[in-house]
């Protein structure tokens, strides 16, 4: 697979919480790791593309041995503020810093598209995870969903990138199954639908410039042309409504024991 296009997230990270601001009354996705956590006895926790620490942030109470690790030093280091006693670690999926089968669980929450080679981290998590441990992957698919988020509508070329960035859900299965997981399951955790109408879209905190990848990625040109391109609508049509319907699922396995194991 290409290597995706990257975020430069150490010039993000100082304000990369205030997304999480936004979200604060949907609690769908920690509540889910949590659950899988306390289900699976789970105490060596590692977070893959941890950034800031919000996610393991909701761990804390289940276990004192979370991991974050994470390639940008800027991110880590607002995850360092936080005081919590977790591990932070500078690396990159593809490559874990820890020893075979001493990982009770391995997640990551809307981060594979980040990973230059995400089948070599489904591989490199199992490779860590002791038998019977798992590992959770959260995110979203656009594939097929082009009309469900009005950033892709206005933003030339953003939903074609993400394309190019996200694998569907139905090929991170595969890899999984190929890794050697079973009890493969999919399932939602997380259904945002909050359509703007008129000119609240502007209100968005989404639509900020370096709100989330897909617009951080455009060059400030593209990004000026998409804001041009609502306005533009909006003249023809003061009601007009953009949509926000956005489905994050969450694709998880249980590490199978190997020959001899």
């Amino acid at each position: 697979m290409k290597s995706p296009p990257r975020v430069d997230y150490d010039a993000l990270a100082p304000t990369y919480n205030t997304r999480f601001e936004a979200a604060s009354a949907r609690p769908d996705i920690a509540r889910a790791l949590a659950d899988l956590a306390r289900n699976l006895h789970a105490h060596r926790i590692l977070e893959a593309g941890c950034g800031t620490g919000h996610w393991l942030a909701g761990l804390r109470p289940l276990t004192s041995q979370c991991y974050g690790l994470d390639p940008s030093a800027g991110m880590l280091a607002q995850a360092r503020r936080q005081s919590a006693p977790w591990r932070l670690l500078r690396g990159r999926g593809e490559r874990l810093p820890f020893a075979a089968g001493t990982l009770d669980m391995v997640y990551c929450v809307n981060a594979l598209h980040h990973i230059a080679e995400p089948r070599a981290f489904v591989h490199e998590a199992r490779r860590a995870l002791r038998p019977g441990g798992l590992l959770a992957l959260i995110g979203m698919d656009p594939h097929g969903r082009r009309g469900s988020w009005y950033i892709y509508d206005y933003f030339a070329g953003s939903y074609e990138t993400d394309l190019a960035r996200f694998p569907s859900w139905e090929v991170v299965l595969d890899w999984l199954d190929a890794a050697g997981f079973t009890q493969l399951t999919r399932q939602p955790v997380e259904h945002i639908l909050d359509p703007k109408k008129g000119r609240a879209v502007f209100a968005d905190p989404f639509l900020r410039k370096h709100a989330v990848s897909q617009l951080a990625l455009l060059s400030d040109t593209a990004y000026a042309a998409g804001l041009r391109r609502i306005e533009t609508a909006l003249a023809a049509n003061e009601n007009l409504v953009f949509p926000v319907d956005i489905l994050t699922e969450m694709v998880w396995g249980v590490r199978s024991k190997g020959v001899g194991e």
